[in-house]
């Protein structure tokens, strides 16, 4: 179903699919086309609005029964790292960062696979093929950059792969108030280093030295032991009831998966804010 605002972006509904992150529950997402001249425009305003990017579509989920997912991002100036994650900085010391274009590679997707098959062999993306893959990384209508991590056998020896191994991959979307992690996965490996709390915190030093106060984390799910890991980062705001909030004790919003009511699209759609586009 299509819902419109004049001078503005179609916004459409997809069919309700399976959650993958609360059993027995069922997503839905409203999403908008991100292409044109003002691609920037649009992608800045709505990731500030709780939207998420994937390829040249911005989406948020609009579940008929739920609000449990909300978006997250990391005040970077309030952040400080925990013992652990200090911790786990040092352990993954010997890994070099290389920010690139958004190119995929053979390199990439061979981690990729490795990455799905030990760690999401039975989800959505679990038969992407390395045109799928390509796409996922290539088609972006913003500036968007690929954050690889690499490092060598001596530093890392359970790798054993060579001398310039990659270990870690992010794609990264670069907005005007923050970085905005789409996607990142690494080698299965390197699980017990905690690579994926890694790539955050990377990311959080980067965010810094560009004076951007924002590191955008997608969605967290409360009552989803696949985000809990999001709630443990200091500082931490989400999207909730139209408004960035801290997230305080994340247990206080556990019934966010059972809510009595859900807004109509066309209400939500209507409070979303746009920017201003030439007619």
């Amino acid at each position: 179903m299509r819902h419109t605002l004049p001078h503005a972006p179609q916004f459409y509904v997809t069919a309700p699919q399976p959650c993958p992150y609360l059993h027995g529950r069922a997503e839905r997402k409203l999403f908008t086309a991100l292409q044109g001249d003002n691609a920037a425009e649009l992608n800045n305003a709505l990731s500030r609005q709780g939207f998420r990017r994937s390829q040249n579509v911005l989406y948020r989920p609009s579940c008929e029964s739920c609000v449990a997912c909300m978006s997250a991002r990391i005040r970077v100036a309030d952040f400080h790292p925990s013992k652990t994650q200090r911790r786990i900085t040092t352990r993954n010391g010997a890994l070099r960062r290389l920010a690139t274009s958004a190119w995929a590679t053979e390199d990439q997707f061979e981690l990729f696979r490795r990455y799905l098959d030990s760690r999401h062999a039975d989800g959505g993306m679990a038969d992407m093929d390395i045109f799928e893959f390509a796409a996922m990384i290539e088609e972006t209508p913003v500036k968007t950059r690929v954050i690889e991590y690499r490092c060598s056998d001596d530093a890392m020896p359970v790798l054993a792969q060579g001398d310039d191994h990659l270990a870690g991959v992010c794609l990264t979307d670069v907005l005007d108030d923050g970085l905005s992690l789409v996607y990142s996965f690494y080698d299965p490996l390197l699980r017990p280093a905690s690579m994926g709390t890694y790539i955050i915190l990377d990311h959080i030093e980067i965010a810094r030295a560009a004076g951007l106060p924002y590191v955008y984390l997608g969605y967290w799910v409360p009552g989803s032991r696949k985000m809990d890991y999001k709630a443990r980062f200091s500082a931490l705001e989400i999207y909730k009831g139209g408004v960035w909030q801290d997230i305080g004790n994340p247990e206080d919003h556990s019934n966010e998966a059972h809510p009595l009511s859900v807004d109509p699209i066309v209400e939500q759609v209507a409070r979303i804010a746009l920017p201003q586009f030439d007619r």
